[in-house]
């Protein structure tokens, strides 16, 4: 879409109407094209022309949808201990629509087991003894759902505006793998989703440690050891270890791994891989 302001064919796909671009945004102005057959209005009435009202908010509807949805991947992005800024220059990071859609319906949530392990979808990991803290669920993940972690705290307030960066450790049931993911694209896909929304805009140097298939627990999975490296102002951290590991943990549905260990804290990169290790797939 060009940024000049003007009246361009209706995104909603209403035939033969326009709908005024302000430069910026699309706004609620339409107008009938002028190719398109009259409208009842008689001749010469200088009234505007009004597309179907249901129609009309139809289009709305959906907008505010997609706000919502941005919204939930901001406060899934904050609670992680990541700043979400996405960037706006044609050579900074990924676009806003890095991370899968979520998709399906999501599970009722039922009490974990008080087994000592940390369930998420149909994985779970054994639990991580101090200084990682207490299991928490995450509802705001933007690649799933059905989420449990646990955190370390790594450095608090480093920009000044109160984000808080963390080490981070989870298993949950990844929107993407609905039966139409493989783990291999599953794992690209949550790794580009990472790297485009949880480093805000800097620069982020990617460099794969393993990135194959492999077997969990007996079941097909792809793993994902990547380490990160860039600069954000105030942070102390300069890097970190990625591990991704995509599950299928039946016929139309795949779990998640995921863990991030800032190298700041390399001490927790063990107990990182200790949780890898024990990854089970449950029931």
């Amino acid at each position: 879409m060009s940024t000049q302001a003007g009246w361009y064919p209706d995104p909603s796909g209403a035939p033969g109407m326009l709908r005024y671009w302000d430069g910026v945004q699309w706004t609620p102005a339409v107008r009938r094209a002028p190719s398109a057959p009259p409208l009842a209005p008689p001749p010469g009435s200088d009234q505007p022309d009004r597309p179907d009202r249901r129609r009309a908010v139809g289009w709305w509807l959906a907008a505010g949808a997609v706000v919502v949805v941005l919204a939930l991947v901001v406060v899934g992005a904050v609670r992680l201990g990541r700043s979400l800024v996405p960037s706006a220059s044609p050579g900074g990071q990924a676009s806003t629509q890095v991370c899968p859609p979520a998709t399906g319906e999501t599970p009722t949530p039922v009490a974990a087991p008080t087994d000592g392990r940390v369930h998420g979808g149909k994985l779970s990991f054994p639990q991580l003894s101090q200084p990682f803290g207490d299991v928490l669920p995450e509802t705001e993940v933007p690649f799933a759902r059905d989420v449990h972690q646990q955190l370390v705290l790594v450095q608090s307030n480093f920009d000044g505006r109160g984000s808080s960066w963390v080490a981070t450790v989870m298993v949950g049931d990844l929107y993407a793998g609905d039966g139409f993911f493989s783990p291999q694209d599953g794992a690209r896909i949550v790794v580009d989703c990472v790297i485009g929304r949880f480093y805000g805009d800097a620069q982020v140097t990617r460099h794969d440690v393993r990135n194959a298939a492999t077997t969990i627990d007996g079941h097909e999975a792809w793993l994902v050891e990547s380490k990160l490296s860039f600069d954000i102002n105030g942070l102390r951290t300069k890097g970190e270890l990625l591990l991704v590991a995509i599950v299928r943990t039946g016929p139309s549905s795949s779990g998640i791994f995921y863990a991030s260990i800032p190298d700041t804290t390399p001490e927790l990169v063990e107990p990182a891989r200790q949780a890898l290790a024990g990854l089970r797939v449950d029931g």
